[in-house]
């Protein structure tokens, strides 16, 4: 690529990563939506739909938040960036409200996702409501169970919530179901894809739809730090999107840029090229080469690959990727709501636990470190109840 974080190389490729490897039915569905997003992008009138909505309807800007406490108890200066506090309680609505508008410039009038956390899926239902579209969304029976708040939510919104009893019955189990009927509805239904991962345009598509939140941070930062940028920009990784999003306002500065793996599902520390989901990325793997099963205590990062632009990221060391296990996680959970009464989802806790490890190591005392906050607590507040017991 010509410059890092830009647009895609031939056959939608981010370095040695990324590509299409779908079968022969949906290439052209891949190629339509290629050719739908550059158009739609270049739109002016539709650029101003998409920010109206996100200003009117999402709420953007969202904030960024000095935590003066944690910043005491860490001994670095702690920024959030609060997609907590966006419409539907995480980033994912930037992406959702995108591909909506162009589900309905298409001319489709229904939608399909996956979700895993159910934050993409609550989004979705969302959008669709908004714009009058019918909604599925495809959801592993472990995380219907894990997560039956959202599935709430998404059936309130009027989301066909569909469960998954394949395979680990959780995030990329979901994400085959939704491939599967794309291929046979392709005509009538877009596949609202939650991450920046898939066939290309996805993992471009869904990049550039998020990129509102780096922007975003990059000039709130400008502000709070006269005219400077964070020593080190933190989110958690699963597919990807958050930190592609956050990442993407500050690749072209000398920050630090740092995403955080479930230590189960630590695709990029544990894992090896291969094609999953139509995309070429890091994976992990059996012995015989087969996709091993991850795990998380967050049910968004429980995915056993990552979105190729970070693989491409890693690759080239401009950033850098590293694993928390599910005990930091309920430590960071429990010390961002005693410190700055800001409870965080756990994918957005591994950022934290991953700050509270390395605060005074690799990270110098007195840096000034700004996390992606990317959704908040509420989902996994029954979770954490069962997992704390007496602990608090």
């Amino acid at each position: 690529m010509a410059a890092v974080m830009g647009e895609p190389g031939p056959q939608g490729r981010f370095g040695d990563f990324g590509g299409r490897y779908v079968p022969e039915s949906l290439v052209e569905a891949c190629d339509e939506l290629d050719r739908e997003f550059r158009s739609a992008w270049a739109d002016p009138e539709f650029r101003e739909e998409y920010e109206r909505i996100l200003a009117d309807f999402a709420g953007r800007p969202t904030p960024v938040t000095e935590c003066a406490r944690l910043s005491e108890e860490l001994g670095v200066r702690v920024l959030l960036k609060r997609e907590d506090l966006a419409h539907t309680g995480s980033h994912k609505i930037n992406n959702v409200v995108g591909q909506a508008l162009l589900t309905r410039r298409m001319g489709k009038h229904r939608v399909i996702a996956e979700t895993g956390a159910g934050q993409h899926g609550v989004a979705t239902a969302t959008a669709a409501a908004l714009f009058g579209l019918e909604c599925v969304v495809y959801m592993g029976e472990v995380d219907v169970e894990r997560q039956a708040l959202n599935v709430f939510r998404m059936r309130l919104l009027g989301a066909e919530v569909r469960p998954v009893a394949s395979g680990s019955r959780t995030l990329k189990d979901a994400v085959n179901e939704a491939l599967r009927e794309w291929v046979a509805t392709v005509e009538t239904t877009h596949y609202c894809l939650g991450s920046v991962m898939g066939p290309h345009p996805f993992p471009w598509m869904v990049r550039e739809l998020q990129r509102v939140v780096g922007t975003e941070a990059n000039e709130q930062c400008r502000r709070l730090l006269d005219g400077g940028h964070p020593d080190v920009v933190v989110a958690c990784v699963g597919g990807g999107s958050n930190a592609a999003g956050i990442f993407s306002g500050f690749a072209d500065t000398d920050a630090q840029l740092v995403g955080v793996e479930a230590a189960g599902g630590a695709a990029i520390g544990h894992g090896v090229p291969g094609v999953v989901h139509g995309m070429k990325s890091y994976l992990l793997q059996d012995e015989a080469g087969q996709v091993a099963e991850a795990h998380s205590i967050s049910a968004g990062l429980d995915y056993p690959g990552v979105g190729p632009e970070h693989a491409h990221l890693a690759a080239t060391g401009r950033a850098r990727y590293e694993p928390v296990d599910d005990a930091a996680v309920l430590d960071a959970f429990q010390l961002l709501s005693r410190t700055e009464g800001i409870i965080p989802a756990f994918e957005s806790a591994h950022a934290v636990a991953w700050l509270m490890r390395e605060a005074g190591r690799s990270v110098p005392r007195g840096s000034t470190v700004l996390i992606n906050l990317s959704g908040r607590g509420d989902k996994d507040a029954a979770q954490a109840m069962d997992l704390l017991g007496d602990r608090l």
